[in-house]
């Protein structure tokens, strides 16, 4: 297992973490979800990642419980949360400092731990001034509560002004973005987030590496049953991930299929390889509903030697139409992102 530092700080983490999303207490009971907690651990991953929206705090208490069962030693591991929707009153969800510390205390009953390692932002609230939410992560880091903050999904000027704002008062900032990256998605860590991350130093554990299934092919010929999308409650992913683009989507997953043939490998460990191969990507969050699929997962990384520039060109060329359809020029994204912190400065 490689292991990478998490943007400028001294923290190192495995390039392959184990996520939670969907899979936890949706797919896989208590004991399932301790059987790959304690294999990938024994495989090296040291990143484990959920948050307070996965289950209503379920996917937390699954993950503490198989963390404390199988007694890891702490310092083996890093465990991560995040904070926006635990509730549906006004004070149970969003960013302000009440909930954002109140999802902390929340989290460490639920996880059984004494301190998180990575607590995030899940998502930006404009409804909170900046400020409030970075010395609320400030106070929590001074009292040993979390060892770095960061934020996921939040635009690039407002990630900037966290920055700011904490350089400006003394207070510490964000020092890790969670986006989606994949190889349907790569419009944000490429552009959007490229000179962000190298000019501020920042870290970034990307998630949904297999586009929730679609790169894995399953989806090839319609939804499989006990799938991802087909899910109870999982049908705004479904429509999300099908929508009128999907024939598009699918097209590429097939042609890509053919690189993975010559590869020798599965469309799955081929999507994570080419995440993993981005140096500027700290660590790559799984998600596995079986023992089985996260060996073949975690295997993936087998293949980054055999990365060469010809096997970047053939993918790049099959990818990179939906590349640009997510974003036609630079001028859009700068509009888009200056008109938005107009709305919410």
């Amino acid at each position: 297992m490689e292991y990478r530092r998490l943007g400028n700080t001294g923290l190192k983490l495995s390039v392959l973490s184990f996520g939670t999303w969907i899979t936890f207490v949706n797919q896989l009971n208590e004991a399932e979800a301790r059987e790959l907690v304690a294999h990938a651990h024994g495989e090296g991953v040291n990143f484990f990642d959920t948050a307070e929206g996965y289950m209503d705090g379920e996917a937390e208490a699954m993950l503490g419980s198989a963390l404390a069962k199988l007694a890891l030693v702490r310092d083996s591991y890093c465990v991560s949360s995040k904070v926006f929707w635990g509730g549906d009153l006004p004070t149970q969800k969003g960013l302000s400092r009440k909930h954002v510390v109140e999802a902390c205390h929340n989290a460490l009953k639920r996880l059984q731990v004494d301190y998180l390692d990575i607590y995030y932002c899940h998502r930006p609230d404009p409804e909170t001034p900046i400020f409030e939410t970075v010395r609320a992560m400030h106070d929590l880091i001074c009292q040993g509560k979390v060892l770095y903050w960061g934020t996921s999904e939040w635009h690039p000027w407002q990630i900037r002004k966290a920055i700011s704002l904490a350089r400006r008062h003394g207070l510490y900032g964000p020092v890790v973005e969670q986006p989606e990256y994949n190889l349907l998605c790569r419009h944000k860590v490429e552009l959007k987030l490229k000179s962000l991350v190298s000019r501020h130093g920042l870290g970034m554990t990307t998630w949904s590496p297999l586009a929730s299934g679609l790169l894995t092919g399953k989806y090839n010929q319609g939804v499989p049953p006990s799938s991802r999308l087909s899910i109870e409650g999982n049908e705004w992913l479904r429509q999300q991930k099908l929508s009128s683009e999907a024939e598009v989507h699918l097209n590429k997953v097939r042609a890509l299929s053919e690189v993975a043939n010559q590869l020798g490998c599965s469309m799955a460990q081929l999507s994570i390889a080419w995440c993993v191969n981005n140096p500027a990507v700290t660590s790559v969050i799984l998600g596995a509903s079986t023992l089985e699929q996260l060996k073949q997962n975690i295997a993936a990384t087998a293949l980054l030697p055999r990365f060469e520039p010809g096997v970047i060109d053939q993918i790049n060329t099959i990818t990179q139409a939906t590349f640009l359809s997510n974003l036609k020029t630079r001028a859009e994204i700068f509009r888009a992102d200056l008109g938005a912190r107009r709305r919410q400065a």
